[in-house]
């Protein structure tokens, strides 16, 4: 029967602690920058008339819809 030895190599952290922090850093950063750019560009959109969606390209404002099946409501107090 063959034998086979094993050994697991503990290593340190590849890259310093400093560097890691650093990396982590400008990681949260730029998440920060996509966010904060995100935001204003829909408070952007929210401000802008029908007429002016329309000519940049936004055929209608950027609303929440909800939509209500036939039956739904009779499919839900099936269920209580």
């Amino acid at each position: 029967m063959p034998y086979v030895k094993t050994r697991v190599r503990h290593h340190a952290l590849r890259v310093p602690l400093p560097g890691l922090a650093l990396k982590t850093t400008a990681t949260a950063i730029a998440t920060l920058k996509t966010w904060q750019r995100t935001v204003s560009t829909r408070r952007a959109i929210a401000d802008l008339t029908p007429d002016q969606l329309r000519d940049i390209g936004h055929p209608e404002a950027p609303v929440p819809v909800l939509e209500v099946r036939a039956g739904l409501i009779t499919n839900l107090m099936s269920m209580r």
